[in-house]
């Protein structure tokens, strides 16, 4: 009788027996080595979520008549108009004068979670710093290391002005937050509409202390004025969405078309969202279709 270490019980193996379980073993440990390979890195995660579903350049990335501006990802300086406020996307690049160069990593995740600048001064919308806090801290740190491979440049980028008092703060300093994954179901659909797409920011109206996401997630209205005219957050609850198809829904978010063949208009990031994986925008729809119809 022979045992083989790794088992749990002595198990019988003549020659044969032993050269097939060692190439099983073998060919277990390769899958096993090219898993690892393949672990995602936190620039890796940074990358997909920055050229997808966080689609922070539709705000901080300058944009010309035909798009954004070569060489100017995510520099600044594109104006938001707003009853409001009149904000500035700040330079998020690594320079360090009129950038995040100087920044510490915590500097930077507290401007992203907490609204909060290295300063002490509070930014303001149309940053969704509510969402924002419950990015976690795997994908927030993933968010810094895609931030701080960028080429630097140099854009000083007007302070925004707002017309409304500004909180003191958006709550408590934000501490551990675990990781959402595909195995936690609906909540994964959540997350990606939530804080990483910021989806339901756009596509809830707003109640007197902004979107309203206890009444009316989902329910659309809220209005975005720019150079394209005045658009509005579409209703993406069942109640207009439920004679939609998944492809329907999917071919709205990647391609920016309804299924007349309409156009939706900006802000709309249809540039980022034609990058988000298949399997993201299965959990985005079944999100959607999870909705109360408003």
């Amino acid at each position: 009788m022979r045992s083989y270490r790794g088992t749990t019980a002595p198990c019988r193996l003549g020659r044969r027996g032993w050269a097939v379980a060692c190439a099983v073993l073998g060919l277990a440990a390769i899958v096993i080595s090219a898993a690892e390979a393949r672990a995602e890195t936190l620039l890796e995660r940074g990358t997909y979520l920055m050229q997808s579903i966080v689609a922070c350049g539709n705000c901080h990335t300058p944009q010309g008549p035909e798009g954004p501006l070569a060489g100017m990802e995510l520099a600044g300086g594109l104006r938001i108009d707003d009853d409001a406020f009149t904000a500035y996307g700040a330079n998020l690049t690594p320079d360090v004068e009129t950038g995040l160069g100087g920044w510490t990593d915590e500097q930077i995740i507290a401007a992203i979670r907490e609204g909060r600048r290295p300063d002490g001064s509070i930014i303001g919308p149309p940053m969704p710093i509510s969402l924002y806090r419950s990015l976690s801290d795997r994908d927030v740190r993933a968010i810094v290391a895609y931030l701080r491979s960028l080429k630097a440049v140099k854009n000083q980028v007007p302070a925004s002005e707002y017309r409304i008092p500004l909180p003191p703060s958006y709550g408590p300093p934000v501490t551990a937050v675990a990781e959402v994954t595909p195995a936690d179901g609906a909540a994964y659909g959540a997350y990606l509409a939530g804080p990483l797409g910021h989806c339901i920011e756009c596509h809830s109206p707003m109640g007197p202390k902004g979107p309203d996401w206890e009444h009316q997630t989902g329910a659309g209205g809220l209005a975005f004025r720019g150079p394209w005219g005045t658009s509005y957050g579409a209703n993406i609850t069942p109640a207009n969405l439920g004679g939609w198809s998944d492809a329907e829904i999917k071919m709205a978010i990647t391609q920016g078309l309804r299924p007349d063949g309409s156009r939706l208009l900006p802000p709309m990031p249809v540039g980022y969202y034609a990058n988000i994986a298949e399997a993201d925008l299965d959990a985005i729809v079944a999100y959607l279709r999870s909705l109360p119809e408003r």
